[in-house]
């Protein structure tokens, strides 16, 4: 599932923040139910870590 800054969180865990060609940059954990942070870059996505 990937997920977009502002995009409401569907559970509490930890996001891998990758980019546009599939490398993961960082990873975020984001508590349920809360907005997910802005990205470094405009061309990255969340996605959650397995």
């Amino acid at each position: 599932m990937k997920l977009n800054c502002g995009d409401i969180c569907p559970k509490s865990a930890s996001y891998k923040v990758v980019d546009a060609k599939g490398n993961v940059i960082n990873s975020v954990y984001v508590g349920e139910g809360q907005s997910m942070p802005p990205t470094q870059y405009s061309d990255c996505h969340y996605e959650i870590n397995n």
